[in-house]
Formats: C-alpha cells, sequence, structure tokens
C-alpha cells in the first residue's frame, strides 16, 4: 500500500522495499513484458526452505523467516539489502549460525533520495554447514501418529549414548504455513497451545513413574531391602491427613518387586519417609531432576525438584512428612518434564549412565555421561525386576503394553492436578536384556497411565520393533487388547 511505502521511506530502512511476494506464472509473465515501463522495480529470486516431512518434527526442526536487519546496516557498503532467511524455532534457531552462512550483497549507486542507478559490484554468498540430527524420523512419525490428537508428548532416547530418536509433542502445526499473519494468529489463539513443545516445556507432575527413584534411593539407604514386608490397608495415615492408595481394600503384604508392580502408594510413602527427604532430593538432583537437560533447543523448563529452602521462599512454611510423602509418589510440588524422564528411563536400562540427551551428531559417536550412579546391582535389579511385572504379569499396571515376543520393563504414572484432573504416564524401556530404547509418554487430561498411555505404548513397540525386525508384523489393529477393568484400576499409577 502507499501508507507501507511512506512508513519504509520515512523511517529510512534497508532497500529495496519488497511490494509484492509469492509472484505465480502469469504474474511474472506480464513482468517480463512490461518491466521496462516500471524503472527501479526488479525481481528477485527468494531462497524458501523446504520441509519434506511436513509437520513432523515441526517442534524440533523448526522454521525460518526473513531476517529484518534496523536502519544501522545502510553504513554497511553493501547496504543494499537483499532478502535473507534467518532460524526462528527449534534447531533452525539454534542451530542458525551453522546453517545460516553468509549472505551476498550487492553494491548499488543511488541517489540522494535512494533511487537505485545501477551496481557497481556485489559480494558473493558462502552456504552455510550442515547439520544432521540424531532423530529416527520414522520413530519421530510412529510416536506423532500414534498420540493423534491427544494433548501430550513422547521422547524416545538411545540409552546406550542419549541420542534422541524422537521428540513428540501434540497437537502439531503445520510449518509450511507459518508465512501466513492469519496461521499465525490462530496458532497463538489456540487453547491447545500447539506452538508449545511439550517435550521439554511441558511440566508434569510425574505421579508413579517416580516410584523406581523412591525404591533406589531406600535400597541405597539400606532403610529397606528385597526382604522387607510393608502392609497396604488402602491408606497411608500422617497425622490428620490420609493419602489413599488406588486399590481402596488395600494390596496387604508388600515387598520391594510386589510394590512396584501393583503401584502401591502406601508402599512408598513408607519408603520415601524411612530414607529421609534429603538422600531422596540428592537421589533426583543427581539424574538430572530440577534442571534443564542441556538438549540442544530453546524453551526447555527445569521442572521443579521442590526442598525446605523452596517451600520456605515460596509458599512460608517449612518442609514437613507429608511433604516428602507427596513426593515420594510423584506428587505434591515435584514436575518434571517427559524428557527429563526418559532420560531417567535410559539410566535405569543402561546400569546408572545418565547421558545428556543428544539432537546433533558430532564428531564423537558417544554422547556427554553426565553422571554415572552408583546403584548396586542387586539394587537395580531388584527395580528392574519390578518394572518387569508391571508388564509381563497378570496383575501388573502396565500389562496392556505388553508386546508379545520381546521382554520389556515400565511403570505406569497418573498425576493429579486441578480439581479431579489427571495427566498420564508411562515409562519403559526395551528389550529387556540389552535395550536400545528408552521412552517417555504423556497424555494430558486422561484415564490412568495403565488405560489410557499403555496400549499406546504397546502400538509405538511394536511398531518400532516390526520395523526393525525383531518381530513379524500381527494381523489387525496393533495395540488392541480385550481386558478386564479391575475395580479401582483407573486411579492406578
Amino acid at each position: 500500500t502507499k501508507d507501507d511505502i511512506a512508513q519504509h521511506v520515512q523511517r529510512r530502512l534497508p532497500l529495496p522495499f519488497l511490494a509484492w511476494r509469492g509472484l505465480d506464472e502469469r504474474a511474472l509473465a506480464r513482468w517480463a513484458e512490461n518491466d521496462r515501463r516500471v524503472p527501479g522495480v526488479d525481481v528477485y529470486v527468494e531462497p524458501v526452505r523446504v520441509y519434506p516431512f511436513g509437520a513432523s518434527a515441526a517442534h524440533v526442526i523448526g522454521y525460518v523467516g526473513r531476517s529484518n536487519p534496523s536502519a544501522s546496516t545502510e553504513d554497511n557498503p553493501y547496504h543494499y539489502y537483499l532478502p535473507e532467511m534467518e532460524g526462528k524455532g527449534g534447531v533452525e534457531k539454534t542451530a542458525d549460525g551453522r546453517l545460516r552462512g553468509r549472505a551476498g550483497g550487492r553494491l548499488i549507486r543511488v541517489d540522494a533520495s535512494g533511487f537505485k542507478h545501477d551496481e557497481t559490484g556485489d559480494l558473493q554468498p558462502n552456504s552455510g554447514q550442515d547439520v544432521r540430527l540424531t532423530l529416527d524420523i520414522e520413530v519421530q512419525g510412529m510416536a506423532e501418529e500414534i498420540l493423534g490428537e491427544r494433548l501430550g508428548a513422547v521422547v524416545v532416547l538411545d540409552p546406550r549414548n542419549g541420542d534422541v530418536l524422537a521428540l513428540a509433542s501434540t497437537p502439531r502445526f503445520d510449518v509450511t504455513a507459518l508465512q501466513s499473519q492469519k496461521a499465525w494468529q490462530a496458532l497463538l489463539a489456540d487453547t491447545r497451545r500447539p506452538l508449545m513443545n511439550r517435550a521439554i516445556a511441558g511440566q508434569y507432575p510425574p505421579g508413579s513413574i517416580f516410584k523406581p527413584l523412591v525404591a533406589l534411593t531406600a535400597l541405597i539407604s539400606g532403610r529397606v531391602n528385597s526382604s522387607t514386608v510393608i502392609s497396604c490397608t488402602g491408606v497411608h495415615t500422617i497425622g490428620r491427613h490420609e493419602i489413599n492408595c488406588w486399590s481402596k481394600r488395600g494390596h496387604g503384604d508388600l515387598s520391594m518387586r510386589k510394590a512396584l508392580e501393583q503401584s502401591c502408594n502406601p508402599f512408598f510413602i513408607e519408603c520415601g519417609l524411612r530414607s529421609e527427604y534429603r538422600r531422596l532430593y540428592h537421589m533426583a538432583d543427581s539424574v538430572g531432576f530440577g534442571r534443564r537437560t542441556g538438549i540442544e533447543l530453546e524453551g526447555e523448563a527445569t521442572g521443579l525438584l521442590p526442598d525446605d529452602e523452596w517451600k520456605r521462599r515460596e509458599r512460608r512454611d517449612a518442609w514437613r512428612p507429608g511433604d516428602t510423602a507427596n513426593v515420594s509418589i510423584g506428587q505434591g510440588a515435584l514436575l518434571v518434564t517427559p524428557l527429563q524422564m526418559a532420560m531417567f528411563t535410559g539410566a535405569l536400562a543402561n546400569g546408572g549412565g545418565v547421558y545428556r540427551p543428544r539432537l546433533w551428531h558430532g564428531e564423537v559417536q558417544r554422547g556427554e555421561l553426565l553422571q554415572q550412579m552408583a546403584w548396586g546391582a542387586e539394587d537395580l535389579d531388584l527395580v528392574r525386576g519390578g518394572m518387569h511385572d508391571v508388564i509381563h504379569a497378570e496383575t501388573g499396571t502396565g500389562k496392556r503394553a505388553l508386546v508379545d515376543g520381546v521382554v520389556m520393563a515400565g511403570k505406569t504414572g497418573t498425576a493429579q492436578y486441578g480439581n479431579g484432573l489427571k495427566h498420564a504416564w508411562m515409562i519403559l524401556f526395551a528389550p529387556f536384556e540389552s535395550p536400545r530404547y528408552a521412552v517417555a509418554m504423556v497424555v494430558e487430561n486422561a484415564v490412568s497411565g495403565g488405560i489410557t498411555v499403555a496400549p499406546l505404548m504397546r502400538e509405538l513397540m511394536q511398531r518400532i520393533l516390526i520395523r526393525d525386525g525383531v518381530l513379524l508384523p500381527v494381523p489387525g489393529e496393533p495395540g488392541g487388547m480385550d481386558l478386564e477393568l479391575i475395580e479401582g484400576e483407573a486411579d492406578a499409577g
């Protein structure tokens, strides 16, 4: 419009002024016939980033937009500005310095009003470097398809080195539509928050998927061992407060392995109280909870690992046994991200190695080992055994994740928030003896980990392992299991 042109001149912005974009063949043909009638106007072929996988991995790959230089750019001799693209999100932004290279330029002779007369020189562009991601685009696509229109996230890591194989967040968005201001406004107004990468920025109470960490803390403290039996009556009383187990009738006498399989709240509350919170806090801090993992993306959340100092600062109250009890079952003020949970699952899978999640392939073949946990072999075997039973035992809370022909280990979780709402979780590693996949999945506003997420996890792992040649294709819909719902199971971790 005339106003756009006037504003461009008044602000003394770099030339040229972009009048039209996206000319079709017909418009270009008309221009070719009449270009001499409009001096000072050129046609410029602008590079366009192509995303061959469409909306897949949009939160990871990100997108580019036109770089808008400031008026000070006119101080540069090569001030006749040629449109340049820069990363605006995802890896496109964090790796912009490598991907972008250097734009070319033209030395233009202009008059006092900025009118172009001729070109007296040019500056040749330099190409940027390639960035090769660790993503397995097939696994990424599987995770996104399985989540569908649900609000949630899936993270798949290689526990042997921390490589990120999938980082799925739904709902997705179409990066090719972001050139439109109308599309931008629609995404920003969407209450489902499709631009948010839930895999790294979503902060959720973990619920019962935190119990393997509580179990290891209790075992290492020596306050609990493989022979310890704790009785569950369906409720645990702390002072005047009661915390219910999902089994209203109670589980009776339980050992550690059975308690993991059944996800018994009173058992792990007792484990947390016997261990003392300082030990539990130290263990959680050591495996990376409460801080960013350092993945090569912007917008990663820290989660929240609360302690006495935090509570005194934020709630003006001291840490109490009830707080320890809540954290021991993954509730209270504790918040984690799906990426943090996948990183912890990878450590359970590989024997205690906490690897920084790696999204770019580098010169070294192995990811950065942040911490080697001093978990005793017997303690780890006991916890892993309980996670095995979560899936493979007939009464395991994660039995709906069972894939015939492969042994896996997992843990379900159901975290309450707000007014009776729930987030559903499951963590899993497979194959059991030589894990190649560590997975964390969360679905918002769900029923429970065992009912909502376990069947989705089954479908994901079945598809991955068929792709890998570990399993043969199974006729019919993957994940379809006819299992009876037992009383209270909708509240099970």
